[in-house]
């Protein structure tokens, strides 16, 4: 059973769905500024509001309505590893390296649920490999907030002050988009390849034939193509050949996609890029520099490709890795979601990145359907920190709303997945269903 927020702000999600829909071109759908109803995750910020009005998006630019949005089906889709388990066992979702630690003169929030960064904590820590979550405490209890995230961040690991919020700061990337949304071509070099593929499309698979790489991690990204997939798009996720995905993430946003893993820099890659509709971005900036898929390039090389990019901190940030736990804390949001007025607390879901994901697909599916009328070459991006920014300036309340239950075994999916029992949540766009995930590097990179 998971909570029930019993008392929604209808206006907030509507308002946040008509400047998306005007952001994208999208025709106005009636009674989408009024429908809304209430998502089962309360916080003092309006995590529900935010929640819907991202789901409403991808459907309204998939050509269907927000009206057909089940609230419990939303609540449950945002909390999905709270109801993931394989052959029967919930997995482990954080690692005992991850979460909010006292400090001398504050609080820090670290993530280490990758062994290369809870390897990078425990070295700068001082801390033996089988180091367990107490030992962690006592030596961060030692140190200060800074002196703690700068020797942790110096060796590559991940964690950030958990901060007050900043008003103007936050102003500030409010007065940018939501959505970055730009032609990326010129007219000299203007090129009307649209898809290879002669998929039929239809109603529920508007983006049937079109041919999506995949190369994100994590949640945010693999949520906006897990929902690309979902509207029909042949998607084909890349991972680093050495870097492997935690196998519960991987099942719990892999649906619908083929995975493979290939070497970025190789001309396989580029192979697979001449043939795609459309490419999602998720490694920090700087990364994507190094291995030569920074978006300009990409627009450069391919033209008429559909570039979409996601960052925890955004493009001004490119060296600067970060996870929506971490995005939470630095923003302001651990301090204003605290349960007690001193310890840091957290939204009810890893908002951010489902809600990232979600705004995302939206504009890659308004933007493929616009590419496939008029050509061009296009981009869409946006960051976890600018969603926070848009969470922080919508109304909140003083406290939660009030704890109910309902009902999850509706929203629920199942699969069997290489002879393994797989339960997982249930597509939030209803009406529509997921295909099961692929395990993780088990496809060929081909189209």
């Amino acid at each position: 059973m998971l909570p029930l927020n019993t008392d929604p702000a209808p206006n907030a999600g509507a308002a946040l769905l008509d400047r998306v829909r005007i952001l994208l071109d999208l025709p106005a759908t009636e009674g989408t500024t009024e429908a809304h109803a209430a998502v089962a995750l309360p916080s003092r910020l309006a995590t529900a509001e935010l929640a819907w009005a991202s789901v409403a998006s991808a459907l309204l630019a998939a050509g269907r309505s927000p009206a057909l949005i089940d609230p419990h089906r939303v609540a449950t889709a945002y909390r999905s590893d709270r109801v993931l388990s394989i052959d029967g066992v919930a997995p482990p979702v954080w690692s005992p390296y991850s979460g909010f630690w006292r400090t001398a003169d504050g609080w820090v929030r670290t993530h280490g649920n990758y062994p290369h960064h809870s390897a990078a904590l425990r070295t700068a820590l001082g801390l033996q490999d089988d180091a367990d979550a107490d030992a962690v405490r006592v030596a961060l209890e030692e140190r200060t907030t800074a002196d703690a995230v700068a020797g942790i961040t110096r060796l590559g690991g991940l964690a950030v002050a958990v901060a007050a919020e900043d008003p103007a700061a936050d102003r500030a990337l409010r007065a940018t988009p939501l959505l970055e949304v730009r032609r990326t071509d010129t007219p000299a070099r203007r090129h009307s390849r649209h898809s290879r593929s002669t998929a039929a499309q239809d109603d529920r698979h508007p983006l049937a034939g079109m041919r999506v790489l995949d190369l994100t991690r994590v949640i945010a990204g693999p949520v906006c193509t897990r929902t690309l997939a979902l509207l029909g798009a042949d998607v084909l996720r890349i991972d680093p050949p050495h870097l492997p995905e935690p196998e519960w993430q991987h099942l719990d946003t892999g649906h619908g996609k083929r995975s493979a893993r290939l070497d970025a820099r190789t001309a396989q890659m580029h192979d697979l890029l001449s043939d795609a509709d459309a490419v999602v971005l998720g490694y920090r900036p700087a990364a994507l520099d190094r291995l030569g898929l920074q978006p300009s390039v990409l627009a450069e090389r391919y033209p008429d490709l559909v570039v979409a990019q996601l960052s925890a901190w955004g493009t001004e940030h490119p060296d600067r890795a970060g996870f929506d736990s971490l995005v939470q804390a630095a923003s302001g949001i651990a301090l204003i979601e605290s349960p007690d007025g001193d310890r840091p607390g957290t939204l009810p879901a890893q908002a951010l990145d489902h809600s990232a994901g979600y705004l995302l697909a939206a504009a890659v599916t308004a933007l493929l359907q616009r590419r496939t009328g008029e050509g061009g070459s296009w981009y869409a991006g946006t960051s976890l920190r600018r969603i926070a920014a848009e969470l922080l300036g919508m109304p909140r309340s003083r406290e939660p709303e009030g704890e109910a239950e309902f009902d999850v075994g509706p929203h629920l999916a199942r699969f069997e997945v290489d002879g393994r029992s797989l339960v997982t949540s249930r597509p939030a766009m209803t009406g529509l269903e997921f295909d099961a995930p692929h395990l993780w590097g088990s496809d060929q990179a081909i189209w």
